[in-house]
């Protein structure tokens, strides 16, 4: 057995915590085999790796930085800027969560992808990452309401198709949805001003202001 197999054998998990995670895991499969005689979630399921790449970390934050550098418009700046650092913030707490529980993936998730680095299920990022993304929009930098119904829609989507997947636990997309909206709130606080935006661009950018030779 190898060195990393002892150490986490050698964890002792409290007996009321064992038996939450057993409920959790049973509860989990209950739903999952369920949900092969329910139409809307069988259809969900077969959608379910969609929704995985549409609120992927590598994903998303490709994506805003490709967006920060083909908008280059000063009145984006603001949400350019704090939804980068937000999604910073998101991969590295749940990262670092990951690796202080270790709670292994469901056993489908462990026999199809041995060796992964990604192999641990608490919490879940992309439940964690689409409930930020939702919380900022309609709370701390609101786009119109017409778009709150969509929005929250693809939140539970992603968050369910994670379970319906088997790529996490009920209480490790629960836990991710929190995580999420606590990021959320944190970033709220530390909302960085337009003009702090405006220069943290401009330091990272190599174009002049308005008026500039390089300016686009």
């Amino acid at each position: 057995m190898n060195v990393l197999g002892e150490t986490e054998e050698k964890r002792k998990v409290p007996t009321m915590l064992q038996k939450l995670l057993r409920y959790d895991s049973q509860a989990t499969k209950k739903f999952v085999d369920m949900s092969h005689n329910i139409t809307a979630l069988r259809s969900l399921r077969i959608h379910s790796k969609f929704l995985e790449v549409s609120c992927h970390g590598i994903v998303w934050l490709a994506g805003w930085l490709s967006f920060i550098w083909l908008f280059n418009n000063k009145e984006l700046y603001q949400l350019q800027v704090n939804v980068l650092i937000a999604l910073l913030l998101d991969i590295v707490v749940i990262a670092i969560l990951k690796a202080f529980v270790r709670r292994r993936r469901p056993v489908p998730m462990n026999k199809l992808l041995p060796g992964n680095p990604d192999k641990y299920s608490f919490p879940s990022g992309h439940a964690s990452r689409a409930a930020l993304i939702a919380f900022i929009l309609i709370c701390v930098d609101p786009i119109s309401f017409i778009f709150y119904p969509p929005l929250l829609a693809w939140v539970g989507a992603v968050a369910l198709s994670r379970v319906l997947a088997e790529r996490h636990y009920f209480l490790d997309v629960f836990a991710g949805l929190g995580i999420g909206i606590l990021e959320g709130l944190l970033m709220s606080l530390i909302w960085f001003s337009q003009s702090t935006a405006i220069s943290i661009i401009s330091t990272l950018s190599d174009e002049k202001k308005d008026g500039g030779e390089y300016h686009v």
